[in-house]
């Protein structure tokens, strides 16, 4: 378990040394963050900031985890959903920075990608044969059967992860602070489940080892990132991070088979993509809106709350819903799945 513990430090390290280089390169290089015009009008001030800080996030967690990892499947899949989603971030910077304008890639084109990510996982899942085609639901302790729709369900998932902490993006310190909170309730969760299985299953729980170090490594890189997009933000970690930050929450998830406490876990980002859910519907069929804007933290932006008070708030919400979540897991999961 040292090797958890130091792939964090080593992310960490590296992502608050190497930060002020890296903002320096993208500001000499004009790669600022073009701001929308019907946002918040406190926004504006922004206007140019570096983006694509979820660069700054994988490279850092990434070379750690190299290092340490014994290159397990389940391990190595949620480190392809993380990637590839923070790749059809970066091209959805890429455009935005290219055009100057706050458009980027087509939706139909993010959908099909992720859809080729979703295969591929698939075929891992299939593969490993430790994951099964059911999601177990706690409380009601049962395992649904879900068949070949489970392959479905996984783009769902996958999905619906990587756009949800997209959409809670837009405020200093927001995404990145929620999701620290949410992945390191999947490091407890993956310690946890290593430690009760170790004795019994012995080199089979090699995966739940790695899983722990990919965990902390990204929060490593997170937490540097955050040093520097803490309010006043130097550098966004646009798309690119908040897309990869949702598929490793994902990838998570699917391999530890806790799809159903991503509704917790992951729980910011369910109310979040609700409130714009929400305020399209009631705006479409009934001509108002509920929400003053949407997503739900610039609601309450335009009703005067400071930037960092939404931050904190939210990560107090995000920190309860963990809580709960792990608090289900340790109660149905360890005794049911191990």
């Amino acid at each position: 378990m040292v090797r958890v513990l130091i792939a964090g430090l080593i992310a960490m390290v590296i992502s608050i040394v190497i930060g002020p280089k890296f903002i320096e390169f993208m500001r000499r290089n004009e790669l600022g963050q073009p701001i929308r015009e019907e946002g918040p009008a406190g926004h504006v001030v922004k206007q140019g900031t570096p983006v694509m800080g979820g660069l700054l996030i994988l490279l850092c967690a990434f070379l750690p985890f190299l290092a340490l990892s014994r290159y397990t499947l389940p391990a190595l899949t949620v480190l392809f959903v993380t990637v590839g989603c923070g790749a059809i971030g970066f091209l959805d910077d890429f455009i935005k920075l290219r055009h100057r304008r706050s458009l980027g890639l087509n939706g139909r084109w993010k959908l099909l990608l992720l859809l080729a990510i979703t295969i591929v996982v698939g075929i891992a899942v299939h593969e490993e044969g430790s994951v099964g085609t059911s999601i177990y639901l706690p409380i009601a302790n049962v395992d649904v059967p879900l068949s070949y729709a489970f392959y479905l369900f996984l783009f769902f998932v996958i999905a619906g992860a990587a756009n949800g902490v997209n959409l809670t993006d837009g405020i200093d310190g927001l995404a990145a602070g929620t999701a620290i909170i949410a992945l390191l309730t999947f490091l407890s969760i993956s310690v946890i489940a290593y430690i009760r299985s170790a004795p019994a299953s012995g080199d089979r729980s090699d995966y739940l080892l790695d899983l722990s170090i990919l965990a902390a490594a990204l929060i490593g890189g997170t937490i540097g990132f955050l040093w520097y997009n803490s309010f006043p933000a130097e550098v966004f970690m646009g798309d690119t991070g908040s897309m990869a930050l949702g598929g490793a929450l994902a990838g998570f998830a699917i391999v530890t088979g806790t799809e159903a406490l991503l509704l917790l876990i992951g729980g910011i980002y369910v109310v979040v993509a609700l409130s714009v859910i929400i305020q399209v519907l009631s705006f479409k069929y009934n001509g108002k809106r509920v929400f003053l804007m949407a997503p739900l933290q610039h609601h309450f932006e335009m009703k005067a709350w400071s930037e960092t008070k939404i931050m904190v708030r939210f990560w107090i919400v995000a920190a309860i819903l963990c809580t709960s979540g792990f608090v289900l897991y340790y109660r149905y999961y360890l005794q049911f799945r191990l």
